[in-house]
């Protein structure tokens, strides 16, 4: 069984928290204008909890991680948006996923209500994974419903919490939301070819075929990405998950987008060290985010204008 890991930050090149539950989680607030845009980064967490106790080599659990999100979306609050991000890693509970989509396969013991496990979570990968990677167990035991309840209570429940409250404190404030789900996904593509416009798309965008966001913000996002010279797929394997489908009511103009970057544009996927690209895949994102403060302004002026015929 490994021993305790300490934390393994990934978030030196952020700014102080605004507010933060040690371990768990961190939310930075407006430092400009506030729009209500909300950006969140659930997997890029790595500190790695004592009650952990996994048995699989450390360098291969942390390639469930979204190494560097939440520095790759860092610039948000200088453009008046929030930015969350877990500091528990994904490995060891999964915010993105519903309360219920867990494996009995790994539960010693009875839950004491119904499970709907996913397709993924039958894989091993799901709310509490039970496997690093195919044929890599996480675990050499199983964890007891009471180990499992713990995890909800200390990362699930207050990371919705806090994401919940920013979006609907944006709603209540300005009557719309648009909230950026982001995330990194494993390459297709060589370190040799890690370049704009390979075989994979460099982004994929998911909007679970339309259900959770307005159209007009998925096809900015897209025009934004492909303006740099970036490929762009939208709902083509990923489309959005638990978070998204949670925050995601178009028809109360509450809007959210879930955002995959391709990982060999920016890190080297074996070592986890950030390539010579990362600063410009940074740069574009920034870029990206200017942009989504001048279509927030234009919108929130249309509405502005309309209340006021």
């Amino acid at each position: 069984m490994a021993e305790a890991h300490g934390p393994v930050s990934t978030t030196s090149e952020l700014a102080e928290a605004s507010f933060e539950i040690p371990g768990v989680l961190w939310r930075r607030d407006p430092r400009a204008a506030e729009l209500p845009l909300v950006f969140d980064s659930p997997h890029s967490g790595s500190s790695y909890p004592e009650d952990f106790r996994f048995c699989c080599p450390l360098e291969v659990l942390r390639t469930a991680e979204d190494t560097y999100v939440d520095e790759l979306y860092g610039a948000a609050p200088a453009f008046g948006a929030t930015l969350i991000g877990a500091v528990f890693p994904r490995s060891y509970l999964d915010a993105n996923r519903a309360v219920d989509d867990l494996d009995s396969a790994l539960i010693d013991g009875t839950w004491p209500s119904p499970l709907a496990p996913s397709h993924r979570t039958r894989s091993g990968l799901g709310l509490v994974r039970r496997v690093a990677r195919t044929g890599v167990p996480i675990y050499d035991r199983k964890l007891s419903v009471d180990e499992i309840r713990t995890r909800l209570d200390r990362c699930h429940a207050p990371y919705h919490d806090v994401l919940d409250d920013a979006c609907a404190r944006a709603h209540q404030r300005f009557g719309i939301v648009w909230h950026v789900n982001c995330h990194s996904m494993p390459s297709q593509r060589s370190a040799k070819s890690s370049k704009k416009g390979g075989h994979c798309a460099d982004f994929v965008l998911g909007d679970r075929d339309g259900t959770t966001c307005e159209p007009e913000f998925t096809d900015f996002v897209a025009r934004e990405l492909r303006g740099r010279g970036y490929t762009v797929r939208i709902n083509e394997v990923y489309k959005g998950v638990e978070i998204v489908k949670r925050q995601g009511r178009p028809a109360l103009r509450r809007h959210s987008l879930q955002i995959e970057v391709d990982r060999a544009l920016y890190m080297n996927q074996k070592t986890l060290e950030k390539s010579p690209a990362f600063d410009q895949l940074r740069a574009d994102i920034t870029r990206l985010i200017e942009a989504l403060k001048s279509f927030a302004s234009a919108r929130l002026e249309e509405r502005r204008a309309q209340i006021s015929v």
